[in-house]
């Protein structure tokens, strides 16, 4: 006698149509920004011979992630702020987590690759050239795209068997699929993450020992931009899906979440752009 769901209520934000017609402006225009700006790296890194090299072949890999991860979320969130409707199918709700899972957790792995990059580059540069040539370059790449679609897919497969029934709103996550989310999620960033973070302690420990303060600042100007990136992407998916869960912090949890599905592939073209030498110059040409 229990009623199957077959469709969900997403609360987002809030109800109200003035608030609804300001959200869609808002994320409209995030969206627009965010393709335009990706789309732009990507053109930028295949037209000029001169970026060429591992680091913008990895860079090139991340813009494009960001389009397909910006795509999977964005459309139908301005689509229920449009007309008001905030019901979506089971297998519609099911196929937009695989695929938002996956292309998580492949950018975890895309940017624990762009670190050995740098780590090779700042820290074994007479190595690098052989070590990082193109077939190792594909091969990494690859295997962060393709672990990001199976780590997810048995999360994917375990929620999607579940019977739903009972009240079908959903505010941001469900304690049903909150331990296996956080173990998932774990092992999908803490690994990338730790990686990353060696790879920066071996690049900042080599850079201080740089006598010259010019040197210094030219060795770190190449790792700045990445740093910061992975700074933002973990400081708010690690506090949404690894930190212990609260009812008290769903609000806050919204933030973080809207941060890094949002705003993040946003500022990843500005900050790549606006920080880096060679792509400024690029762009000039």
């Amino acid at each position: 006698n229990k009623t199957v769901v077959t469709e969900f209520m997403l609360l987002g934000f809030g109800n109200g149509p003035k608030l609804d017609c300001l959200l869609f402006l808002m994320f409209l225009s995030i969206y627009s920004a965010t393709i335009t700006g990706n789309i732009f790296i990507i053109v930028l890194m295949v037209a000029n011979r001169h970026l060429h090299t591992p680091m913008y072949f990895f860079l090139g890999n991340l813009a494009c992630l960001e389009v397909c991860y910006s795509s999977n979320i964005l459309p139908r969130m301005l689509l229920s702020y449009l007309v008001g409707d905030r019901r979506i199918s089971a297998n519609g709700c099911f196929t937009q987590y695989y695929f938002f899972g996956c292309l998580a957790a492949a950018e975890c792995y895309l940017l624990a690759v762009m670190s050995y990059d740098r780590y090779l580059a700042v820290c074994k540069p007479l190595h690098y050239p052989s070590r990082m040539n193109g077939k190792l370059c594909l091969q990494l790449g690859a295997a962060s795209w393709l672990s990001g679609f199976l780590s997810n897919s048995i999360l994917t497969f375990l929620i999607s068997n579940l019977d739903f029934c009972g009240p079908n709103e959903i505010e941001h996550d469900t304690r049903v699929a909150g331990l296996v989310t956080s173990v998932v999620a774990g092992v999908c960033s803490l690994p990338p993450f730790l990686l990353t973070f060696s790879s920066y302690l071996y690049i900042i420990s080599t850079v201080m020992r740089i006598p010259s303060a010019t040197g210094r600042k030219k060795a770190f100007s190449t790792c700045s931009s990445h740093l910061i990136v992975v700074i933002l992407f973990y400081w708010s998916i690690l506090t949404v899906y690894v930190l212990p869960h609260r009812n008290t912090q769903i609000s806050l949890n919204k933030g973080f979440a809207v941060f890094y599905t949002i705003l993040t592939p946003l500022v990843n073209p500005l900050i790549y752009s606006l920080r880096n030498k060679e792509v400024k110059e690029a762009l000039q040409k």
